[in-house]
């Protein structure tokens, strides 16, 4: 399994709109591989809040396939054309390979 953790840094009281910005239908729901999205906002602090968004794939081949598919692609060239929000301080990305996982002891 692989994680992308998208970090993004809003002023505080935007991290609803950073949500639901990625909880709405989005073509990574149908890529082959896709597992689920979660997305995370830190309690606010100075005025910032952080915002996290993970983004768990079946695979690294499938992870690798999306980020160089067309409707990927396309999403950023518009993300661009829009320009960064305002309200955005710093953003960042990050893949990891997932080495272990646990659950709940006893379980089946």
């Amino acid at each position: 399994m692989y994680i992308e953790m998208l970090t993004i840094v809003v002023q505080e009281g935007f991290a609803e709109q950073v949500a639901a910005r990625f909880t709405a239908p989005a073509e990574v729901e149908k890529a082959e591989g896709f597992l689920d999205l979660s997305v995370m906002a830190k309690r606010p602090s100075k005025g910032e809040q952080e915002v996290i968004v993970m983004i768990r794939w079946s695979s690294e081949a499938h992870w690798k396939a999306w980020e160089v598919s067309e409707p990927h692609l396309e999403g950023h060239r518009r993300e661009r054309e829009r320009g960064k929000p305002p309200f955005v301080v710093s953003s960042k990305s990050a893949v990891y390979a997932v080495h272990a996982t646990k659950g709940p002891a006893g379980a089946e």
